[in-house]
């Protein structure tokens, strides 16, 4: 009770305590600021054991469908992958350059226009050439002068007015007239000319059959002689794109198998799913020392063409083995000079297994001994599997077994805080 001053109301206060009550308050309170025990860790699946040298895991363990399981197939042959490119066949192709200097005054062809030979693609006006007309017809003069003192000078010696020697000397007259005529025609007719004309035009004829590839050249353009070879683009580039080469870089193991009339399939990363067959027409004596490959040529057959020059591709060649068994190269581990692969020999149940190798391909290798037809690999995650397959060895059989006890003593650790 509490008393207030003089000339105050005085107001009386009862409180009533339980002794109980008040000690069920405190416990609830100290229930609510403590932690809550922690819930069990759900049980993860099984480790593997290791019996002897097999790794076995439970039935249904979830790692096991992680590994990729491939059968050994028969060694009778394997697909060897090479790097090519597709170039213009040579044998069907015309690059034309200028013969004589002079200047563009017609443009008859463009890329993609179908040529027969003779037909013009471009014409010049060249001095030069017109110097080259003019020797033509005064060649074709000369040869007529001599002819005619030729029959002029048998008709004298017939009468017994000259003497023999002036014979002769016509008659060497006129054959090298005769000589040089036929020399200046035929220079004149292979850059297009015609014997007795001097006009100057000078025309770009194609030679072959084929469409127009590529064009360098624009109106006015002024050209000479010397604008040609190594690093200088053609005038023109007729070729027959229906029928292409294909530059094949082999490796020293291949040297055997990418012989003269080989076939092979041509696969371009441009043409998902398609594939064109050819085969070798040439194979180089010698190994490039930058690249230590062998230079192949091969022919392909275009009717279609869908494949354009300078593509790259790639040219897969059976090669035809003799002993042993195929799996992929990605299922055999190298350990220093040792290669080892990993056997399922029961489902759920893995051995490693050292084995001896013969051809060793980018994507298959060749198993010569060690391993048997039919025999299944991994040939995917195989690493991992090593790496599990020796813990489990260092761990005496369960390479869980201390991860797990350790988590265990954790979560009791956990629950028995206060």
């Amino acid at each position: 009770m509490y008393t207030l001053p003089s000339g105050h109301q005085t107001v009386k206060r009862f409180v009533p305590c339980s002794l109980p009550a008040a000690a069920l308050a405190v416990a609830l309170l100290l229930a609510a600021c403590g932690e809550a025990p922690a819930p069990a860790a759900p049980p993860g699946p099984a480790a593997p054991v290791l019996q002897g040298r097999q790794l076995r895991f439970a039935p249904g363990h979830p790692q096991l469908a992680q590994l990729g399981i491939v059968a050994a197939a028969p060694g009778k042959s394997v697909a060897v992958d090479l790097p090519a490119r597709v170039v213009w066949n040579e044998e069907r192709t015309q690059r034309m350059y200028p013969a004589f200097a002079g200047r563009v005054v017609r443009i008859a062809a463009d890329v993609g226009q179908p040529v027969k030979p003779g037909t013009v693609l471009a014409q010049l006006a060249s001095p030069d050439f017109g110097v080259a007309q003019a020797d033509t017809a005064k060649a074709l003069i000369d040869s007529r002068y001599a002819q005619k003192t030729l029959l002029r000078q048998r008709e004298l010696f017939e009468a017994g007015i000259i003497a023999r020697k002036d014979l002769d000397q016509a008659e060497a007259d006129a054959a090298r007239s005769g000589a040089e005529i036929q020399r200046a025609e035929a220079r004149t007719r292979l850059y297009g000319g015609t014997a007795g004309t001097v006009n100057q035009n000078l025309s770009l004829v194609s030679g072959i059959s084929g469409i127009v590839v590529e064009r360098n050249l624009t109106p006015g353009q002024e050209l000479r002689p010397d604008q040609a070879g190594p690093g200088v683009p053609p005038l023109f580039v007729v070729s027959d794109p229906t029928s292409l080469w294909v530059q094949i870089d082999a490796r020293e193991s291949e040297a055997g198998t990418m012989r003269v009339g080989a076939v092979f399939q041509l696969m371009v990363p441009a043409l998902p799913g398609q594939k064109f067959e050819g085969h070798v027409t040439a194979a180089s004596d010698f190994i490039d020392p930058g690249t230590r490959t062998i230079k192949i040529r091969g022919l392909v057959p275009n009717p279609e063409r869908k494949l354009k020059a300078e593509m790259l591709a790639t040219a897969r060649i059976e090669r035809t083995l003799g002993s042993g068994v195929v799996v992929p190269a990605q299922a055999v581990l190298l350990n220093g000079a040792v290669h080892s692969i990993m056997v399922e020999v029961q489902p759920g149940v893995f051995e490693p297994r050292e084995v001896a190798l013969g051809y060793q391909g980018p994507r298959e290798v060749v198993v010569t001994q060690g391993l048997e037809a039919g025999e299944r690999v991994v040939s995917e995650n195989v690493l991992l599997l090593f790496r599990q397959y020796r813990l489990a060895r260092e761990n005496g059989g369960n390479e869980a077994a201390a991860p797990a006890a350790s988590k265990a003593a954790s979560a009791n650790g956990k629950a028995s805080a206060p």
